[in-house]
């Protein structure tokens, strides 16, 4: 295979590489960007898959993001490529803005006092809740004691909360996001036709002028 990697990367290295890409962050959502526009489909398709990544981004799913986007997008007959797409709005840049703001609309929605949860505290808890899960597996097989316990408080004060404050910010982004790449993606494909249209030209007048050629020789 010509393109494949002669080293394996670790998945630490696969790790960095989300958190941190090596080309830079400005030059990876120009490439989001590219992708998004010369996917084979109709601009609104397109855009509506966007946007179903985009609002999910504002989810507490985490590691599943890909998974609720193609299942939203096909719901809406968007896109499903464009929606695993736009779940990369949602990264270590703008998770503390999305995380902080979700969680703070969440709680003051449900009459929850909001206190000092800043997105560390949102971090942690989402560390200390994915080790409970993970204890609470293992006790499934007798190597540790049952942890479900740790995971009620997570629900109520972060999970539900971040869940139900991220719907309107999700949605309004979301939107934000459709109206603003459907004319964008539409531009681009009329201007692609338009070069593939001048090429067949130039190839058809190539090929009649060197026929022309062979029959005066």
């Amino acid at each position: 295979m010509v393109f494949k990697r002669r080293e394996r990367q670790s998945w630490l290295q696969r790790a960095r590489d989300i958190l941190y890409p090596r080309a830079g962050w400005r030059r990876t959502i120009e490439y989001l960007g590219h992708r998004v526009k010369r996917l084979p489909d109709t601009p609104h398709k397109i855009a509506l898959g966007f946007a179903c990544g985009v609002f999910v981004s504002f989810s507490p799913l985490f590691g599943f993001h890909f998974v609720f986007a193609g299942l939203c997008a096909m719901l809406v007959r968007g896109n499903v490529l464009a929606s695993f797409l736009g779940t990369l709005v949602g990264n270590p840049l703008t998770f503390p803005f999305i995380a902080t703001t979700s969680l703070s609309l969440g709680r003051r929605f449900m009459g929850i006092s909001s206190g000092e949860m800043g997105f560390g505290s949102v971090k942690t808890a989402f560390v200390e809740a994915f080790a409970g899960l993970w204890q609470s597996l293992k006790a499934a097989f007798g190597m540790a004691e049952p942890a479900l316990g740790r995971l009620e408080p997570f629900w109520t004060d972060i999970f539900l909360p971040y869940s139900v404050g991220g719907i309107i910010p999700g949605l309004i982004t979301a939107a934000g996001f459709y109206f603003l790449t459907r004319p964008l993606i539409a531009a681009y494909q009329v201007r692609r036709r338009s070069r593939l249209l001048e090429r067949a030209k130039e190839k058809l007048v190539r090929k009649k002028g060197s026929k022309m050629v062979g029959e005066h020789s």
